[in-house]
């Protein structure tokens, strides 16, 4: 399927793919309103991704400085945040031992 629904909303979320199809089918057919009734989509919509494809486009194959920090940047924050659960689960562990440890010598 090229959708999903958002839960609680009756609006249609469309995939990056979906949207790159239609608006690369449209441009090549020429007639955006057949692709749009075809598909099922407003014709406005499908203009709004033709816009955003032909200004936009060739930055999907740029990779720059900026964007591969932030990625490494997340990668770091995410296993810092990995990391920092397993401390609080050892400590917690070692407290329950400890707890455990000092009952059974009573």
């Amino acid at each position: 399927m090229a959708y999903s629904k958002s839960s609680g909303k009756s609006r249609k979320k469309y995939t990056a793919q979906f949207k790159y199809k239609l608006a690369q089918e449209a441009i090549k057919a020429g007639n955006l309103s057949e692709i749009a009734r075809k598909y099922g989509v407003g014709a406005n919509l499908l203009s709004k991704w033709i816009k955003q494809l032909e200004e936009h486009g060739f930055h999907i194959f740029e990779t720059t400085p900026d964007q591969q920090n932030k990625h490494l940047q997340d990668k770091i924050a995410k296993l810092e945040q990995m990391v920092g659960k397993k401390e609080v689960e050892l400590s917690l562990l070692k407290n329950f031992s400890d707890f455990y440890r000092s009952q059974d010598t009573t």
